[in-house]
């Protein structure tokens, strides 16, 4: 059966049809599949498991429905969305994975990632990343009133839309070196990751062994990236591609 991966959907309440596009996924392609995981960023952001909205009630009555029904659903937590947790992960039927995390599908081993990780280039954000991670940050957070925890999130969104806007694109990718050490650290050929917003399969040739492979999901703005692996072949496309993207 066909293995789905999926990131950076970034569903708000702002954005209905990309939600409507997705729920649509769910009963249409995913149902079918052998398991679907995301990698993160399903949501624009995410203030805590105590405060969901109607755009993520819906979806996670969707998920729950097609896992119910059999469809194993893996949620790894991105940077817009990592305080999500597992009371939310339970109502939605997900299990959570930790960021990284290997795993074995058709007998290939991959290592899935969000992908922030990697860009360590943007010394701002990396920053930013370890103060939010920390788990006594974290907890002040959530103690606070729902209200303030939106404001903060509307805020650090702003920033990083600033920061994106403004900072050279070449910080913005994946550094090649934090590549190459997570493939070495995890005795892997394959890494799957998104964040980046630009779907790509790279091949990263090796001297004295046989090549590894990146693969990039892209964003639910308008690529809506999907990517298929079934019989250990890649298929990554938009979800209304029908152009050929198959091949090991």
């Amino acid at each position: 059966m066909t293995t789905l991966f999926i990131s950076d959907l970034h569903l708000e309440d702002r954005r209905p049809e990309t939600t409507r596009l997705f729920l649509a996924f769910i009963e249409a392609e995913a149902a079918a599949a052998g398991a679907l995981y995301i990698l993160g960023d399903l949501f624009e952001y995410w203030i805590g498991d105590d405060a969901v909205g109607d755009t993520a009630g819906r979806v996670a009555d969707a998920l729950s429905r097609v896992a119910s029904q059999g469809l194993p659903i893996y949620f790894m937590p991105g940077n817009r969305d990592f305080l999500l947790g597992p009371r939310y992960a339970e109502m939605a039927g997900m299990r959570l994975l930790a960021d990284p995390t290997v795993v074995d599908i058709d007998g290939l081993r991959i290592l899935l990632m969000h992908g922030d990780s990697l860009c360590t280039d943007d010394v701002q954000y990396q920053a930013f990343r370890q103060q939010v991670r920390n788990p006594d940050w974290q907890t002040h957070f959530l103690s606070l009133p729902v209200g303030e925890r939106v404001a903060m999130a509307q805020q650090a969104r702003d920033a990083s839309k600033t920061h994106t806007g403004t900072a050279p694109m070449a910080i913005m990718d994946v550094n090649h070196q934090a590549v190459l050490n997570a493939f070495r650290t995890h005795d892997v050929r394959y890494l799957i990751h998104g964040h980046t917003h630009r779907p790509k399969r790279h091949r990263i040739e090796q001297p004295d062994s046989d090549p590894l492979q990146r693969i990039v999901l892209g964003d639910w703005y308008a690529q809506s990236s999907i990517l298929r692996i079934s019989d250990a072949q890649f298929d990554l496309r938009s979800l209304n591609d029908n152009g050929s993207g198959t091949g090991r």
